[in-house]
C-alpha cells in the first residue's frame, strides 16, 4: 500500500510540475517589435545621430530580429541595422573592432555565439536614434 501511495504521490507531483511548466510557457511571447515598443514606452524620440560615444555606453541589448539598444545614462539609442537585422539573436555577443572611441553608422558589428564563440554573421549599422524619458509635467494647483 505504501508503495502504491508513494508512486501515486510522485505521479501527482510530476503532473503538477508539468502543468506548472505549461502554464509558464503559456505566457505570450512578444515579437521583437513589441519588445522594442515596450522598452520605448514613456520615451521621446530625438534626432538621429551618426555616432555614439562608446565610453559613455553603459549597456547593450539585442532584440531578436529587430534592433540593438545601447544605454547611456538617461538616453537609450536604438540601432536598426541597414543589413543583417533579421539575424540578430538576443543570445548573440556583439564584437566590434574600433579605431576610435565612437561607434558609427558606417561600422560593422560581428555576431558571435555565446556558447561556442563561433561566428554567426554581422550587421551593418545605420544611424542611432536617441530616446529620452518624457519630462514630467507638474500638476497645477
Amino acid at each position: 500500500m505504501i508503495r502504491i501511495a508513494t508512486k501515486l504521490g510522485l505521479a501527482a507531483a510530476s503532473g503538477a510540475m508539468l502543468l506548472a511548466g505549461a502554464t509558464a510557457d503559456a505566457r505570450p511571447h512578444l515579437s521583437g517589435e513589441e519588445q522594442l515598443a515596450k522598452l520605448l514606452e514613456g520615451r521621446v524620440e530625438g534626432k538621429p545621430v551618426n555616432c555614439i560615444n562608446l565610453p559613455q555606453v553603459q549597456s547593450s541589448h539585442v532584440i531578436d530580429k529587430t534592433a540593438i539598444v545601447y544605454g547611456s545614462g538617461n538616453t537609450i539609442y536604438v540601432q536598426r541595422p541597414k543589413s543583417g537585422a533579421s539575424t540578430l539573436d538576443s543570445t548573440d555577443i556583439l564584437v566590434t573592432q574600433q579605431t576610435t572611441s565612437q561607434l558609427c553608422n558606417l561600422d560593422v558589428v560581428q555576431l558571435r555565439d555565446r556558447n561556442g564563440w563561433f561566428w554567426r554573421g554581422f550587421v551593418a549599422l545605420d544611424q542611432f536614434v536617441p530616446y529620452t524619458r518624457a519630462p514630467k509635467v507638474a500638476m497645477a494647483n
